[in-house]
């Protein structure tokens, strides 16, 4: 009897997880106002949306953890097809609540010509709705000059990453 109401408790635990996650998620939409953010990078530098407020938009591409299969083909696409990107007013990130040494080490591996935020607290992940048990969803968050959420993509193709990205970013007069 013990152990039906461990794995009852446990599954109660779970599905009640699940369902918070996915009203976090749902809590940001377009036209919502982004919740600032400063957050080390894998370019040795310290990044803060304000400070972009006004000059540039910003495009937040969430992965959920560095070195593995999907990360790293859409680290890729985005290293290897970041020509595509360079002539819109945007500044472009990946960001995963993996430590800073690790996405430095995954920026290198990878050949990343952008910075690679890292949010190991998940403080920045859970404002954005993305996080879900230490991981980080793949979302991309599309935000103004005005700091304003224009587009969410929570359907992102690793391997088309970069084309994607500059088809929505275009769309949107980025």
């Amino acid at each position: 009897m013990d152990q039906y109401m461990n794995k009852l408790i446990t599954s109660f635990i779970t599905i009640t997880l699940l369902l918070l996650s996915n009203l976090a998620a749902a809590e940001l939409s377009v036209g919502d106002q982004a919740p600032d953010f400063k957050l080390q990078a894998s370019d040795g530098k310290t990044y803060q949306l304000s400070d972009f407020k006004g000059q540039k938009a910003i495009v937040l591409a969430w992965f959920p953890r560095a070195f593995t299969n999907g990360c790293t083909i859409e680290c890729k696409s985005l290293a290897d097809n970041g020509h595509l990107l360079k002539d819109f007013n945007a500044q472009y990130f990946m960001a995963s609540t993996d430590e800073l040494s690790k996405n430095k080490e995954f920026a290198q591996e990878t050949k990343a010509d952008f910075p690679l935020l890292s949010d190991p607290t998940a403080e920045t992940a859970d404002a954005y709705g993305v996080s879900f048990m230490g991981y980080a969803k793949r979302h991309t968050f599309y935000i103004d000059k005005t700091g304003k959420i224009v587009m969410i993509d929570r359907n992102v193709r690793p391997a088309t990453s970069a084309e994607d990205m500059a088809k929505h970013m275009s769309r949107l007069d980025f």
